[in-house]
Parts: C-alpha cells; structure tokens; sequence
C-alpha cells in the first residue's frame, strides 16, 4: 500500500491555520529529546522507582532494577541532561530523584498507557 494520495486534495485553510501553529523548532527539539529520554526500558524502571521511593542512591537503584551500578549511573546521567532528574551528594553518597518536570512527563506518560491498555483489554473482552 502507497502511504501517498493519489490526487492533490489540499485542504488549503485548514492545513495553512495547521502549519501557522505548529510546534516551533525549539519546542519540538525540546519535546523529543526528554521524551527519547524515557523511551528506553532501563530509565522507565529507574524513574519508576524514583517516583515511587522518592529519594534513592545509586546502590538502591542497581538493586530495584536488576541493573549494575554503572549501567543504572550512566542512564541516571542521561535523566540528568535531560533535566528529568537531579541529584545531591551526602559525604560519599550520591542520592537522586526526579525532578518536577520528570515527575510530570512520567505521569503523563503513565496515565496514557494505563487508559490504552484498559481500552485494549475491554476491546478483548466484548
């Protein structure tokens, strides 16, 4: 199947009010880069439990997650460029959580794949 029309039916109006308010460049390139950020299974879990323990080390991370210490250090790196998580040193402990924005787009996030897989599961179930 061609992805193409096959006729140019351009909704002028409309898709010219489309393009005037789209994303600017900044935003998107904002948007896509926090959002690759939690698109990878090791970082959900780490947020995971940051949202939900709050608080925790490296040492606590690597033990929730089944993650060595480097790998889960190196995402929470990666969580911290983004500014989705920040941390605090304690002596020779490092602690992190999320930060409010890493709160938020974790939130959103879940929340849409909560009423995704509900809708999914009661399509199955009819």
């Amino acid at each position: 199947m061609d992805d193409r029309c096959d006729l140019l039916c351009l909704d002028l109006e409309r898709a010219e009010e489309l393009r005037a308010n789209q994303l600017d460049a900044e935003t998107a390139r904002l948007m896509a880069s926090r959002l690759q950020a939690l698109a990878d299974p090791t970082r959900l879990g780490i947020v995971d439990a940051l949202e939900k323990g709050g608080e925790l080390c490296v040492c606590d991370l690597a033990w929730i997650t089944g993650k060595a210490q480097n790998l889960v250090s190196h995402h929470l790196r990666t969580l911290k460029t983004e500014h989705l998580a920040d941390s605090r040193r304690e002596g020779k402990i490092v602690f992190y959580s999320l930060t409010k924005a890493g709160s938020f787009l974790y939130a959103q996030a879940t929340a849409g794949a909560t009423r995704e897989l509900a809708a999914v599961a009661k399509e199955h179930a009819v």
